[in-house]
């Protein structure tokens, strides 16, 4: 709520702390607090996830991300389903690649009691759940037992509400499939009644090549009357008197040590009250929901724009412990590293788990540099942690380790957008040399989707020698996504983002170098106007459709990824004969996909699909969802204004356990690409020129209200007011901000950081 911003700064230090003497962001509306968690949805789309993809008892960014599992066989399909109506355990861990520490609260009987290691599986019905940020309950059927979890960041808190009179105990299955990976070698053992350690080994994976140990410390409200092991499969059972009050269980996380989770515990839950941790949690998550403030549109609308910023603030997980020590694997041996304290003896940033920024220009880029800079800084920070210790910024770390998940040097464009923008200012040099590596031989964007042991896949030689990177590659396959004519279009634009960072430091030798091959794309437009893959002669893919998916392209087709040039849109055009013909060519698209709502089905694995994956736009994949916004490139805003409207309905409108992102919600980013367009602010080039521009689309809301940091920007907020709006007043008729006319209808990040209101009076399209 925003009269608690204040109040809980210390709740919000424990997580944030890379500004930690920093003041609290002023509220917007004092006198009418809202409580804009309770307008999360979190089971949207939840037939459809994976893993790390739903989250309810957990904080923002949590270590720990408590919540039920009813699928734990994979990654893919598995952790929270809706649909399935079994509890196989509540496990701490839903991370990129990590899973760990599942228990499971049971009642005893003659039945159960030699069978129960094995046979613990309960149903549960959605008519006695209760989910919320931070907060989730539901009765394990089979045992009556009423569940409730909550957490600070690093410490699960369950409440078990046991039937009287039956023998109460709760099985910690730490041997097991979770999600991405096994969890082996699990170990518990009891320090008095009340107190227990542990540890469990997250396997390696074929994207986390090293294992991970997960060391954990537990505490109870209750006496533990015997620990049972089961020699068979290495599970544990806390067998417990007839309880007479709720079961209390705190479970603290460290990657790094016993003693760290001990800390961990201790520091961030020192009492018992549950219903305070509930409270705070929600105060926490509104703290951060509340920077975007909208009103109008339908109540559906608007608990729909508050689920899309929720997931934008999750999925990315803290791996550090609370004095800041994190697990370091980037080297031949593992090793316990420790961040920079400051003068409190706190971390002044915390480090992260994350997967790829592959996407992150068109999302993450804009939306956290405009209301949360603060975030950003902390996750660039993280970033450099790892080239300080494994001599390459990542492209999606887990485990204290890269995983060398998707393609390219996605970092480049998000360092480059932070620094554009001012929130990174400092030792910029460094910053520059770090990413320059990534962009030559022996750097990360030699190196294919989870191409862990060399680093040939990628094609980068090819792409210097040539202009392309060949398909299929001449030297082998090496790792996944080595679809040249994907990666040539990649690098050129992130080629073309490090260029503006050295024309930033007056580095001109550099600047021309990748200047020129950013212009390597045009290498790839056929006569027709497609992107088209060439093999290692120069020749031309035989065969060829701009329908046939990753067939040399990256998760995409030729015709979705032809407008991946987010940096060369005038050159683009000009290739396909203007900006006329440019414009029609993408509306034809847009007029196409429009008949299958804009994505290749209701799920990533949809894409694959006989009649989906030919789709010329695809707003449930990362490769083609700047699309809609070209069209302001190509003087044409009103098609982005009527389009990028329709997909905000189409593709990001719904609320629904079936229903939500259509294809792959990577950790936030397409909830943030959703908040986006329906706040009508987006950066095709992903913010990486000088002072960025921000193109405007078609806000769904009446209001907009967003607050801008004090620490970052010297505006207190942006407004965006909007004038006869409704579903088919989509065309902007009039625009102007701070009462100066918008032609062009694109606004510089300087001018919109100090603040101001912008105004659209809209009219139909047929007007």
């Amino acid at each position: 709520m925003k009269n608690n911003i204040v109040a809980i700064a210390s709740v919000l230090l424990v997580t944030f702390s890379c500004k930690s003497d920093k003041k609290e962001i002023a509220n917007v509306d004092k006198n009418k607090p809202t409580d804009y968690a309770s307008l999360v949805y979190p089971q949207l789309d939840t037939e459809n996830s994976r893993w790390f993809f739903f989250s309810s008892a957990c904080r923002p960014f949590g270590m720990v991300n408590l919540s039920p599992d009813n699928e734990i066989d994979g990654a893919w399909g598995s952790g929270y389903r809706y649909i399935t109506d079994t509890i196989k355990g509540f496990s701490h861990i839903h991370g990129w690649q990590i899973s760990g520490v599942s228990v499971m609260p049971v009642t005893l009987s003659d039945d159960n009691t030699k069978t129960v290691f094995k046979d613990f599986y309960s149903k549960f019905s959605h008519g006695n759940e209760v989910v919320t940020p931070g907060y989730h309950s539901l009765e394990v059927e089979r045992y009556h037992v009423k569940t409730e979890l909550t957490s600070t960041t690093r410490v699960g808190f369950h409440k078990y509400t046991f039937p009287e009179n039956t023998k109460s105990a709760v099985l910690f299955n730490l041997n097991t499939v979770l999600g991405p990976s096994d969890n082996a070698n699990g170990e518990l053992r009891q320090i008095n009644d009340k107190e227990f350690a542990g540890s469990v080994v997250a396997t390696p994976t074929h994207r986390r090549p090293k294992a991970l140990k997960i060391f954990f410390k537990i505490e109870l409200n209750a006496s533990v009357n015997t620990l049972q092991k089961d020699e068979e499969t290495g599970n544990y059972l806390m067998h417990f008197n007839n309880l007479k009050e709720p079961l209390l269980m705190k479970v603290a996380i460290s990657y790094t040590s016993e003693d760290n989770a001990q800390l961990n515990l201790k520091t961030e839950l020192p009492h018992w009250d549950f219903e305070t941790v509930v409270q705070d949690s929600k105060d926490h998550w509104n703290s951060l929901l509340s920077r975007i403030k909208v009103e109008g549109n339908t109540e559906k609308q608007q608990r729909r724009f508050y689920t899309d910023l929720w997931h934008a603030l999750q999925g990315r997980r803290i791996i550090n412990d609370v004095n800041g020590a994190y697990p370091d694997n980037t080297g031949a041996e593992f090793k316990i590293g420790q961040l920079p304290l400051n003068t409190s003896g706190k971390p002044k940033f915390n480090h992260y788990n994350s997967d790829a920024l592959w996407g992150a220009q068109w999302t993450l880029n804009t939306l956290w540099g405009l209301a949360y800079p603060d975030i950003y800084e902390e996750f660039a920070m993280s970033f450099l942690q790892y080239y300080k210790d494994g001599g390459l910024v990542p492209r999606g770390p887990s485990g204290g380790n890269y995983t060398y998940v998707m393609t390219g040097a996605p970092a480049t464009p998000f360092f480059v957008s932070a620094i554009q923008k001012g929130i990174l200012k400092e030792n910029l040099e460094d910053i520059y040399d770090a990413l320059k590596k990534n962009h030559l031989e022996g750097g990360i964007m030699e190196k294919a989707g989870y191409e862990h042991k060399t680093n040939i896949g990628g094609g980068l030689d090819f792409y210097m020698e040539k202009g392309f990177v060949p398909h299929p590659n001449p030297k082998g396959k090496f790792g996944g996504h080595q679809d040249g004519a994907g990666l040539t279009l990649e690098y050129a634009y992130q080629d073309w983002t490090l260029a503006q960072l050295a024309l930033k430091l007056n580095k001109s030798e550099d600047y021309n170098y990748f200047l020129r091959r950013s212009k390597n794309y045009a290498t790839l437009l056929n006569e027709e106007g497609w992107m088209q893959a060439k093999n290692v002669d120069g020749k031309w893919q035989a065969n060829y459709s701009p329908y046939t998916y990753e067939e040399g392209f990256i998760e995409s087709n030729g015709a979705q990824s032809t407008w991946f040039v987010p940096h060369d849109y005038d050159g683009l055009a000009e290739l396909m004969g203007g900006k006329k013909e440019a414009v029609e060519k993408l509306n034809k698209q847009f007029e196409q996909a429009e008949q299958l709502n804009f994505t290749s089905g209701t799920s990533h694995a949809s894409e694959l699909h006989p009649e989906y994956r030919k789709i010329p736009i695809n707003y449930g994949n990362q490769p083609s969802i700047q699309t809609a916004f070209i069209f302001n490139k190509l003087g044409r805003p009103d098609l982005t204004q009527y389009w990028s409207r329709k997909v905000a309905s189409k593709v990001f409108g719904g609320l629904s356990p079936s229903t939500g992102y259509n294809g792959d919600e990577d950790q936030g980013l397409m909830g943030s690409l959703a908040v986006l367009l329906k706040i009508g602010l987006f950066q095709v080039n992903g913010g990486t020129e000088e002072n960025p521009e921000y193109q405007i689309g078609s806000p769904i809301f009446d209001k907009v209200t967003i607050q801008l940091h004090p620490d970052y920007y010297s505006g207190e907020t942006l407004e965006i007011r909007m004038i006869n709006n409704s579903d088919s007043n989509v065309l902007v008729k009039k625009a102007t901000f701070n009462d100066n006319l918008l032609t062009d209808f694109k606004v510089s990040h300087k001018d919109l950081t100090t603040g101001g209101i912008f105004q659209f009076i809209m009219q139909d399209k047929n007007e």
